[in-house]
Parts: structure tokens; sequence; C-alpha cells
């Protein structure tokens, strides 16, 4: 289960890329990226200023760091999760609170607040 929620927490992450830096992430400090699956598994992702994450799913919770260099994001699980590249990077993009939008299998909202 942890290895699908980086999955998903990477996939949230990745669009085609708009700028680098890490303002890119800016709109979601404070917010949560959720992401759902075709079989409606939700996974939801807390990125901090910081540059810690925290990823959920149900009751697994995963935590590590992110960092960006140039249009990419990588995330890095701690502990890492097995058989799951650590980092896992992926192209980022910037998004705002309210918007949806398709990465890979996943659908993914970036929603007002801690949910």
């Amino acid at each position: 289960m942890r290895a699908l929620i980086c999955s998903a927490a990477l996939a949230i992450a990745c669009t085609a890329p708009a700028f680098a830096g890490d303002e890119v992430l800016a709109s979601r400090f404070g917010n949560t990226t959720i992401t759902k699956d075709a079989n409606g598994t939700e996974n939801h992702l807390y990125y901090n200023a910081d540059h810690t994450f925290t990823a959920k799913q149900g009751a697994a919770t995963t935590k590590g760091t992110w960092k960006i260099d140039g249009n990419t994001i990588c995330l890095t699980a701690d502990p890492p999760i097995p058989n799951t590249p650590n980092p896992a990077c992926a192209l980022v993009s910037n998004h705002k609170v309210g918007e949806t939008w398709t990465a890979g299998p996943y659908t993914v909202s970036l929603v007002a607040g801690i949910q």
C-alpha cells in the first residue's frame, strides 16, 4: 500500500512543466492534493514549505521530503518504500486551489485546507 501512496503522490505533482523553483508548489502549502484512481481509491498529499510531505491512504501514512530541480520534483520517502524508486521524480507544474486535472491513471484535485 505504501508503494501505491508514493506512486499517487508523485502522479499528483506531475503534469507538463510550467516553471522552475519551489514556487511551483506554493499553492499546495496548507492545502490538500487528492488523487483518485479508477477504483475510487483516494490518496491525500500534504506539501509543506519546509520541503517535507505527508501522504495518506486510509490509515497508511508515508512521510518524506521533496525537492524541485528545474521542472522536476523528487519525493524521497523516509523510510524508503520497498520496490519503489527513492527518490521518485517526475515533471511538475503549478495548480490553483479548486483545479482538477489528470495525471496518468489518477484524477487529481487541489482543495482548500487540510482534509
